[in-house]
């Protein structure tokens, strides 16, 4: 089948087309490179570069496809807070687009990339889909907001659209970001031999899932003709950040001073996935050894030539 992924040159994204590649699927990518890699891209695989805001050439980018996997994304909350009108721009109206340009040309599944920021600070741990909604930052807004037009679109058009709300993904090809990722924020520093920043106690917890999780995730989500809605998809298990710099220390073999800075605007405390719905109707089936996938981690980080 041919599928459309946008955000194809990210790190979840191009995951998801080195995997589509594997089953003998014809993915094509579209993205505007703005937090993709060229060096991620594969030469067989069909490249637009262009962002999400051109309805015009996201219709095209998708003639023939039979899905369209979406993950193009402005990503972060700290970014949100600095950039929101951005934010919107491209995690609502990009997504808009995306689902004009299904709609025009008779695809009816679009396959979501939305994220567990949408829930805000939490009520009631493990988080069901059905928890009270109300993020702390204009990305989890735009998010949830992107995720009710995927929802409404089924309503209006017969479309299947299916939204995966993701915990805190890692794994090769995540690259260091300031506004990324904690687990590419600590490698950076055990690479530069640099204190590990973390904000407030390290108490906080979070639901860490590994990028083949997610793959997994999609596919499942878009060849599952009979099933839409929203779904969790983490590990369903949870650690702190100062049980993360552990680890990730011993998987490096380094050591590192830890320093405590201030908690961060926008942060949850504490983050744990009930996947049970994604685990009956799609089948997801995710790893929990969490150690193993880091020691895993830094092999590649490591190696990676654009983070060293």
């Amino acid at each position: 089948m041919k599928i459309l992924v946008t955000g194809g040159a990210g790190f979840i994204g191009s995951n998801i087309v080195k995997r589509l590649v594997d089953l003998v699927h014809e993915p094509v990518v579209y993205d505007n490179l703005s937090s993709g890699y060229c060096q991620n891209l594969l030469p067989q695989v069909p490249f637009i570069e262009a962002d999400l805001r051109n309805l015009e050439l996201l219709v095209e980018a998708a003639q023939g496809c039979g899905v369209i996997l979406h993950l193009a994304a402005s990503v972060g909350n700290k970014r949100s807070i600095d950039l929101p009108q951005v934010d919107s721009e491209i995690n609502l109206i990009g997504t808009l687009n995306v689902l004009e340009a299904a709609r025009y040309l008779g695809i009816n599944r679009v396959v979501f990339s939305s994220s567990a920021g949408i829930f805000g600070e939490l009520k009631t741990l493990p988080i069901a889909e059905g928890h009270p909604q109300d993020p702390d930052s204009p990305y989890g807004t735009s998010k949830l907001a992107a995720e009710k037009m995927c929802l409404v679109y089924n309503k209006l058009y017969g479309m299947r659209n299916i939204c995966l709300r993701y915990f805190n993904v890692f794994g090769p090809h995540q690259r260091f970001d300031a506004y990324g990722n904690v687990i590419p924020i600590f490698a950076n520093r055990l690479l530069r031999k640099e204190p590990i920043h973390i904000f407030g106690d390290g108490e906080q917890t979070r639901d860490f899932v590994n990028v083949r999780d997610v793959v997994s995730a999609n596919l499942k989500a878009a060849f599952s003709e009979e099933v839409q809605g929203v779904f969790n998809i983490g590990s369903g298990a949870r650690i702190s950040i100062n049980q993360l710099a552990q680890m990730m220390q011993k998987a490096a073999g380094l050591t590192a001073d830890i320093e405590y800075l201030p908690p961060r605007p926008g942060d949850v405390r504490d983050s744990l996935a009930d996947i049970s719905k994604a685990q009956k109707l799609l089948g997801y089936d995710p790893g929990t050894d969490i150690y193993s996938d880091l020691v895993d981690y830094w092999n590649w980080i490591k190696n990676d030539p654009l983070s060293n």
